[in-house]
């Protein structure tokens, strides 16, 4: 129960810092916002203070910075439609700013106190591999790319791999003497100390390196910058076919799954690594909906965007710009889209929950 509601807890605290990311750029560039939000549906609590609405509703699944002249045109100067491109940018984009510097910060406190590293360096080859030397591989080449992705952590080696695996065939680039170095590495036939044969590509890495401040700030970014291709990757799947609609989790999938992964690693190594677990869990989230939210999709920061942007060519070419009734039919469609494929992913996670 413990981690299912911290998993909730986790969501309101991402939700309620990506709208007053809106809501604190907004009230910085004068803009009027008529009501702040936590929540979505069916009102809890509201109090008035100045000329905003504060207001937590039913279903921690959202909220909303309500902003004049957000949604329709007002005559109001300080509403959001009068305001120059540079301010309507900065609100729209402060929300995903907001999300991604709070999975930087809970990164950044996790490593805090970390005393050692992994690398991606090249700690061994096996016996008979047939590429090692200054031509192939050597031990203390830094694994920098895998079949053309780059890798940052040590365990990105096993995601990409599996992710863009070429069969028997890897392309690798390794930093040797600080120059990038292209190999091609096939499978081979390999015996282990019990006789038994298996195939690999011949080669382990990950060494220890002490966790300098610098490097603490390094792995925190990289950190980040891989949550950042987990959401391309996981795109790319649902573009290709590789993975369906089905695969996706919303807020009832991602509790559970925060609590399963809670329980049993406190089963095996106490409440402490669980909860750093979930600490892990809730900085990849935050970084998900940053970058999610970006997306150039209507109902989204990132269609608010790519609208502004056009309209702000259109202004420059015609002289005129789009009526925003056309943009507020736009929010409105792809709103309703939004929330029926959340309703979609949602009843799929609780038929997974019942089965």
């Amino acid at each position: 129960m413990v981690y299912i509601l911290l998993a909730i807890l986790i969501f309101g605290i991402l939700i309620g810092l990506h709208e007053l990311g809106h809501f604190a750029v907004a009230k910085a560039c004068g803009v009027k916002v008529n009501e702040f939000s936590i929540g979505m549906g069916p009102l809890l609590f509201q109090k008035k203070k100045g000329e905003t609405d504060y207001s937590l509703r039913l279903f921690p699944i959202g909220g909303f910075c309500a902003m004049e002249g957000e949604d329709d045109e007002s005559e109001d100067p300080r509403a959001l439609n009068h305001q120059p491109f540079w301010k309507q940018f900065l609100i729209i984009i402060a929300g995903a700013a907001m999300n991604f510097i709070t999975g930087l910060l809970i990164l950044l406190c996790l490593y805090a106190g970390a005393a050692a590293f992994y690398t991606n360096e090249i700690v061994a080859l096996n016996d008979g591999f047939p590429s090692a030397g200054e031509d192939g591989i050597m031990v203390g080449d830094e694994i920098f790319k895998i079949n053309g992705e780059r890798i940052y952590l040590r365990n990105d080696v096993a995601t990409v791999l599996q992710y863009k695996s070429q069969g028997d065939t890897l392309e690798l680039v390794v930093l040797r003497d600080g120059k990038k170095l292209e190999r091609t590495l096939h499978k081979q036939t390999y015996t282990d100390e019990n006789g038994n044969e298996y195939r690999a590509f011949g080669f382990s890495y990950g060494n220890v390196v002490e966790a300098t401040p610098l490097l603490k700030l390094k792995y925190t970014w990289y950190n980040a910058i891989d949550y950042v291709r987990l959401v391309r990757m996981s795109l790319q799947m649902l573009i290709t076919g590789t993975a369906g609609v089905k695969d996706l989790s919303g807020p009832v999938g991602i509790v559970s799954t925060i609590s399963e992964m809670g329980q049993e690693t406190e089963a095996e190594a106490g409440f402490a690594a669980a909860l750093e677990n979930v600490l892990f869990f809730g900085a990849m989230i935050a970084v998900n909906l940053a970058v999610m939210n970006l997306l150039p999709l209507p109902a989204l920061d990132g269609g608010k965007i790519l609208i502004l942007i056009v309209d702000e060519i259109a202004m420059l070419l015609f002289k005129k710009k789009i009526p925003q009734k056309f943009e507020a039919v736009i929010n409105a469609v792809g709103f309703v889209a939004l929330m029926g494929l959340m309703l979609f992913v949602t009843f799929n996670d609780v038929s997974k929950l019942v089965k």
